[in-house]
């Protein structure tokens, strides 16, 4: 199957994503569609995996100016990773949340997760995909998952795929979604997975074709990044400590911004930074500590050995206690500190923070009211919400 032509409109001044890079920080929010979020921990908090306080989280970075939201997919059975949390047990779709969120705001980007190789076509998700971008105004984005985790695809009744074919296959199922948002005919095509016939969808995306996302760090990942995503999730190859993350993320940022530039290509890397900002250092100190002080044992064990024990390639370098905070990067220290830590995670070479909180609403408001200032006044943003 040849490449099809790649619509560069997606990334006009005038698109959502070309509004975005005008900062010199994308700014987005990892909402918490999954119960418990990111901590598996029993920490006194309000965060809800529910429609409406996610709605809440929405409209709330809406306000702030973020310029996406963002959820993760999983398919996990009863019980979830299990402890007295039930850790992830409840969890929205993010397909469908972003169709109804579309319709709650205005402004900010909102990007599904989907697992394609789990019984989609693309033809759906081509259809599917538009539908949500007419509904949103031009601003749906798509964050292509292949997964990794044996259970979750004999869920569907299939086998497991092997690392390097589930990306090859991705490529082809995108494929086929671009040339069908970018061809005014009827499709007949016959890859090596998927084959149509006369296929043709209306509307078209707003912009041409929707944001592409994925999240990668093997070879094949990356490779596949550099070849279609717009933005690109990347996890610190030196864990969650963030003076070993600005040590380790230059190369990784050139690796693979090099590669798509030799594919004739710009990517932008957002990393995912769990933001713990209190007014003192000693505050923010304590909220981390309480994380850890309160862990759910059964649920975190679980969801480590489900990270560690596959194919995944990324999070490699996380201890134990890092996951059970969660996040990609530990961020914690008051407003200045945690805008000194953005600063550096861009010198780094990162383009984007995709934040995430334990507490989320009140820690998303004292993020927006604090940190947000300081990121205009360093000329991380470029000001309030147009």
């Amino acid at each position: 199957m040849t490449r099809g032509a790649e619509v560069e409109s997606v990334v006009d001044a005038s698109s959502p994503l070309g509004e975005a890079m005008r900062n010199k920080l994308i700014l987005g929010l990892f909402l918490p569609l999954q119960e418990g979020a990111w901590s598996p921990s029993t920490a006194p908090r309000d965060t809800s995996w529910s429609y409406e306080y996610n709605s809440m989280c929405t409209k709330e970075a809406e306000r702030y100016g973020f310029d996406l939201a963002f959820g993760l997919g999983q398919w996990l059975g009863k019980g979830g990773y299990g402890g007295s949390s039930h850790f992830r047990e409840h969890e929205l779709d993010p397909l469908i949340s972003s169709a109804a969120l579309a319709a709650e705001t205005s402004r900010i980007m909102l990007i599904s997760t989907v697992h394609v190789l789990y019984g989609w076509h693309p033809v759906h998700l081509a259809k599917y995909g538009a539908c949500i971008d007419h509904i949103s105004g031009g601003r749906w984005g798509l964050n292509v998952v292949t997964g990794y985790k044996p259970s979750e695809y004999r869920m569907f009744g299939l086998e497991p795929i092997e690392h390097d074919l589930r990306y090859s296959m991705a490529a082809e199922f995108t494929e086929m979604m671009k040339t069908l948002w970018a061809s005014d005919d009827n499709v007949t095509l016959n890859g090596k997975h998927w084959s149509m016939t006369d296929a043709h969808i209306l509307p078209k995306p707003m912009h041409g074709r929707p944001v592409l996302v994925n999240a990668a760090s093997s070879s094949a990942g990356l490779d596949y990044a550099a070849e279609f995503s717009d933005l690109i999730f990347i996890t610190s190859p030196g864990g969650a400590d963030p003076h070993q993350a600005v040590e380790s993320l230059p190369a990784h940022n050139k690796k693979i911004k090099d590669l798509a530039r030799a594919r004739g290509r710009e990517v932008r890397t957002v990393i995912n930074p769990h933001v713990i900002c209190r007014e003192t250092e000693e505050e923010a100190w304590a909220a981390y500590q309480a994380i850890l002080d309160n862990e759910d044992t059964v649920a975190a064990d679980n969801f480590v050995a489900a990270f560690t024990g596959g194919d995944n390639r990324s999070w490699r370098g996380h201890s134990r206690k890092q996951w059970v905070v969660g996040g990609n990067v530990h961020l914690v220290g008051t407003p200045e500190q945690i805008v000194e830590w953005f600063q550096k995670l861009h010198d780094a070479g990162c383009d984007g923070m995709q934040v995430n909180f334990f507490d989320y609403l009140p820690d998303l408001q004292l993020f927006g009211e604090r940190v947000i200032p300081l990121m205009i006044e360093a000329g991380l943003r470029e000001g309030p919400a147009r």
